[in-house]
């Protein structure tokens, strides 16, 4: 079975829930989902998994410190390793946005492929915002499974 992981950072729950809608349309299409916040993901899960998502909320035009962490540790023991695999990102902001501009730079130096536009959310997630990131989920599954 083909396996996603979710990496993700979430302290005000806006992007944890976020990442719910886009798990529900992952499992939808049968693919394993792996969730891990940045400080608990680890090498293993980055090299294991099929393709990844990347999430954050926005900290001063910032991925959140957390992610960060997960970048910083899995770097270099992933090189050579990863190159290619497919990744999207979601972002939750206040009105900003920027996040995504940092997450994509770090997706670059991995050499991830980016199969799909980022996705981002002011503030919680609406109805509308969880049908949307669900269909996320679904589409990166379908791409996943090939």
């Amino acid at each position: 079975m083909k396996k996603v992981l979710i990496v993700y950072y979430s302290l005000g729950g806006n992007t944890e829930k976020a990442l719910e809608f886009i798990k529900k349309g992952i499992e939808e299409e049968n693919v394993e989902v792996i969730v891990k916040k940045g400080t608990e993901g680890n090498l293993e899960d980055l090299l294991n998994c099929d393709g990844i998502i990347i999430g954050s909320p926005d900290y001063f035009s910032y991925m959140a410190g957390g992610l960060k962490d997960f970048f910083d540790r899995t770097y270099y023991p992933s090189r050579g390793k990863v190159e290619g695999k497919p990744y999207f990102a979601f972002i939750t902001h206040g009105g900003g946005g920027k996040a995504i501009d940092s997450i994509e730079k770090i997706a670059g130096s991995f050499k991830f492929k980016k199969v799909m536009e980022p996705i981002l959310i002011k503030n919680a997630p609406s109805k509308e915002d969880g049908e949307k990131l669900k269909e996320a989920g679904k589409k990166f599954a379908r791409i996943i499974k090939g």
